[in-house]
């Protein structure tokens, strides 16, 4: 809000740089906008100006089909991912928070190099290892890999939670008898469920959204929804990618929102 005591220079300054944002997110922004009216074509090109309005293409990818079933293992892959995430991330957190020990530091780094590093290393080194213990072109092996690069963010968000998390607590309730289990799902869990819930709902995204490590790691017939729009963008473009692409920024922007409700909601408590 601008104050009536405020120089112009000041009121100019404060507009300009307004301004300057929003043509910044506006840059930002527009080539993912441009997709969501691609997907309402009846052309089967991706094309301005646009021939006509269609649902043919929301209706192929929900036809049985590639689309459908890439879907369907993506829908399989992510939550089971975004669960084993939570629960590993969490209890890595919860322990780093609690511990100390000689090379804290360093094996904090290697559980979160995974989201640092460059994704092609991580996917080499998944595959190599990965078939040496036969999770190769498996479900479980494709849980297990988009389960490891959820974990960071997990952590990262839990650890953040526990900084304003007073100890004291827990003390109080193994004085009145409850076991460590106890303490942790009675007390600590419930004070950092927002931060373990935007960890998970970012591992999620990952999930839904990875591609490299899924090529390497998954078989034809584990064909995640990223896995499919890259083929299809790189044999035969359709703008039935525009339709899948726009449902995932849907998704993205529902998940934002459901982080944002988090954060108000933990800045409150």
């Amino acid at each position: 809000m601008i104050q009536p005591y405020t120089s112009r220079l000041e009121r100019i300054w404060f507009w300009a740089f307004r301004l300057f944002c929003g043509l910044v997110l506006i840059f930002l922004m527009l080539p993912v906008l441009v997709i969501i009216p691609l997907s309402f074509n009846s052309s089967s090109f991706l094309t301005y100006p646009l021939s006509g309005f269609s649902w043919q293409w929301y209706e192929t990818i929900f036809s049985p089909g590639p689309w459908l079933e890439s879907l369907k293992n993506s829908l399989i892959v992510a939550p089971l991912a975004t669960l084993l995430a939570m629960i590993f991330g969490t209890l890595a957190a919860v322990g780093f928070n609690r511990a100390e020990f000689p090379g804290k530091n360093l094996l904090m780094a290697l559980i979160i190099s995974p989201m640092v590093a460059p994704l092609v290393i991580v996917a080499v080194g998944m595959y190599f290892f990965f078939a040496q213990v036969g999770l190769l072109n498996s479900y479980l092996g494709l849980v297990l890999a988009h389960a490891v690069l959820g974990v960071p963010f997990v952590v990262i968000t839990v650890n953040a939670t526990l900084q304003g998390f007073d100890t004291n607590q827990m003390r109080a309730g193994a004085s009145l008898g409850a076991n460590p289990v106890q303490v942790f799902f009675d007390i600590v869990l419930p004070q950092i469920l927002p931060g373990v819930i935007s960890g998970g709902l970012f591992a999620f995204a990952t999930s839904f959204d990875e591609v490299v490590v899924a090529l390497f790691i998954a078989s034809p017939t584990e064909r995640t929804l990223p896995i499919q729009m890259f083929s299809g963008i790189r044999e035969n473009i359709s703008p039935a990618i525009a339709a899948m692409a726009t449902i995932m920024i849907l998704m993205s922007v529902l998940l934002l929102l459901v982080v944002e409700l988090l954060r108000r909601r933990s800045v409150r408590i």
